[in-house]
């Protein structure tokens, strides 16, 4: 009980630490550019679980880094985070009309706008990298990478672009299909939070090798519970539309599993999850609460 209570008290210092940082960016001394840059706080200041740069902080930890050292890079998933969700709620792609309890920035400031922020957020994530990260040249260059490849084609972008082919299939999507788009999607943003803070540590390439594993499974889990979700939350309790992934016959776990089946998966990438964090040398706590949180979400 108590290194659980501990282990609480760690994330809420990561959260509490990773919220002032992000509220003290800002992107331009430019008077003519405040309405881009108020866009941006309007969408980066929305609140959220902050599960990606919170990772990022507790793997740094792990591996006997300081977590406020990585704050930069941090940051720069949560930017690239943000724009991603800008993205997917604009008319183009899931046509959401709130987003954490709120209008989308597409409805607060026009489609424009929206996009444009969106993309300055990219750019953005890489000054904090590249310009802000106390680091060796050989881990910002790490880093640079493993963001960019989880952000691509064969990772964010790739995994919106297979969701939007399957859109209206629902249940016809096959199980290979579901499980790489949301490999793409949502897990690989996931996996390269924990793996820049183990990057940014020191951490040995096995010890990278074992966190990388872990975290493709929280990642997946994460994607099922949100299917889980969807199905069942009122729109309150989500702070966006809930049921939309039905009616737009959306790929989900659910679609293909049925509920029950989609918590079962759940429950065993959860499993795989906390496996892999036995072959981690060191206080894996952390990390194995937050598998927990992400499989109990909504209990």
């Amino acid at each position: 009980m108590v290194s659980r209570l501990k282990t609480g008290l760690r994330w809420e210092s990561h959260r509490r630490t990773f919220e002032g940082y992000l509220k003290g960016l800002r992107f331009t001394e430019e008077p003519r550019l405040a309405s881009l840059e108020e866009a941006m706080r309007y969408s980066m200041l929305a609140g959220g679980k902050r599960v990606r740069p919170t990772l990022c902080m507790e793997s740094a930890w792990i591996f006997g880094g300081e977590p406020e050292r990585v704050l930069p890079s941090a940051a720069a998933i949560e930017l690239i985070h943000t724009y991603s969700l800008i993205h997917d709620d604009l008319p183009a792609m899931d046509d959401d009309d709130f987003r954490r309890g709120r209008p989308t920035a597409h409805k607060k400031y026009g489609e424009a706008m929206a996009i444009l922020s969106g993309d300055a957020f990219f750019g953005e994530a890489l000054t904090l990298i590249t310009v802000h990260q106390r680091a060796g040249c050989g881990q910002i260059l790490e880093v640079v990478r493993e963001l960019a490849s989880s952000t691509g084609v064969n990772g964010m972008v790739g995994g919106q672009i297979l969701d939007m082919e399957q859109t209206g299939r629902g249940d016809g999507t096959d199980v290979e299909t579901l499980n790489l788009i949301h490999k793409y999607k949502t897990g690989a943003l996931i996996k390269s939070s924990v793996r820049i803070g183990a990057i940014l540590a020191g951490a040995s390439e096995a010890e990278q090798a074992a966190v990388s594993e872990y975290a493709a499974e929280l990642g997946l889990c994460f994607q099922i519970v949100d299917d889980v979700l969807n199905a069942t939350a009122t729109r309150e309790e989500l702070g966006k539309s809930a049921g939309s992934d039905a009616e737009q016959g959306k790929a989900t776990f659910v679609g293909v599993y049925g509920l029950e089946g989609a918590r079962s998966q759940a429950d065993a990438s959860e499993e795989r999850a906390l496996a892999a964090l036995a072959r981690v040398d060191g206080d894996t706590s952390g990390l194995e609460e937050m598998a927990r949180f992400v499989r109990n979400r909504g209990s």
